[in-house]
């Protein structure tokens, strides 16, 4: 049982820190958000209200790069904390009006004592996958930027004089170029930090001995479930992905079909509907194809037929990585 609750609310310059003892607050105080002011903060508080580190439970949202620093000074502190998600936090709280930093750290504070008994310890990330999940965060980012310099070169062709969209046309080609070059430097970073790591190595060399799965559904997986440790098993990371349908019915009016929900980690949703799209669609043979004509005859639809593999393609990457055997193809075709 834990003395303190401490809840955080991380922006990117500052931290909102409530203190909570039981149901009453204690302590409430604001600081930088970097690893050398959190930790002076934490030892104030602690030396303030008589209590070590390891009768204080922290708990904060998880914020994506933000929260870095807090997870730095927990770990040299040797401080539990607790990363939970932002929107299961917020759907804890009931109905509210009104909000700022103290008031949402105060609230997330209380998150922590109510729900103290479903704390997980956070553990900051091998240093390679945090850089490998930095590089495609980036990569993701000059894709976008791409995608709009591209529709520069045929959307205003017709809007403009020639004159001018020759002199535009010029500079975005360039632009383009230059986005190239750096998508293809991070891509060879990756490779390296693969490379470099045994087991990330091994892990991608299984991945892609599956048919449907290259190295960008490889990497991703890999940094995504950090290694294959955020998930106990295929199941969970379908729910993650947005591949597990859900039924929605309530007393005797609300009967729906099953569908799948729109939370969901929509990039690696795409990439594994472009993957299955692909195994089931061009290539020339093979099981996903025979599953996916077949169920077209019974009368399935599309999606529903693409979600199915999309989900076979999950697990099969599960199975590899938890046997450490690369995948043996023994389908035979119906006669």
């Amino acid at each position: 049982m834990k003395k303190i609750y401490v809840g955080i609310d991380i922006s990117k310059e500052k931290c909102n820190l409530c203190y909570r003892s039981g149901l009453e607050i204690v302590r409430e105080e604001e600081c930088a958000n970097d690893v050398k002011t959190l930790k002076k903060a934490f030892k104030a508080a602690l030396k303030a209200l008589g209590a070590s580190s390891e009768e204080v439970l922290v708990c904060a949202e998880y914020t994506g790069r933000y929260i870095y620093p807090l997870t730095v000074a927990c770990q040299e502190l040797d401080t539990f904390l607790w990363m939970d998600d932002p929107t299961r936090i917020k759907n804890s709280m009931g109905l509210t009006r009104g909000k700022n930093d103290a008031i949402d750290a105060a609230r997330i504070a209380e998150y922590a004592y109510r729900y103290s008994d479903k704390a997980i310890r956070y553990c900051i990330p091998d240093a390679a996958l945090v850089s490998m999940k930095n590089l495609l965060s980036d990569r993701e980012f000059l894709l976008t930027d791409r995608k709009r310099f591209q529709s520069q070169l045929s959307d205003q062709k017709k809007y403009m004089a020639p004159g001018d969209f020759k002199h535009k046309n010029s500079r975005w080609k360039k632009v383009i170029k230059s986005i190239d070059e750096q998508i293809a430097a991070i891509d060879a970073e990756i490779e390296s930090l693969i490379a470099a790591d045994p087991i990330l190595a091994r892990q991608k060399e299984l991945l892609v001995s599956i048919d449907g799965i290259g190295d960008r559904i490889a990497i991703n997986m890999i940094a995504i479930t950090g290694g294959f440790t955020r998930f106990q098993n295929a199941r969970q990371f379908c729910s993650f992905a947005g591949l597990t349908p859900y039924k929605y019915d309530s007393g005797t009016s609300v009967r729906s079909k099953a569908k799948i929900s729109k939370r969901a980690n929509q990039t690696m949703k795409a990439l594994l509907h472009m993957s299955a799209v692909n195994v089931a669609t061009r290539m020339k043979s093979g099981e996903y194809k025979d599953y996916y004509e077949r169920k077209l005859k019974e009368g399935k639809h599309i999606m529903c037929i693409l979600n199915v593999i999309r989900a076979k393609l999950v697990h099969r990457m599960f199975s590899v990585i938890r046997r450490d055997e690369e995948y043996t193809k023994q389908y035979k075709p119906a006669c």
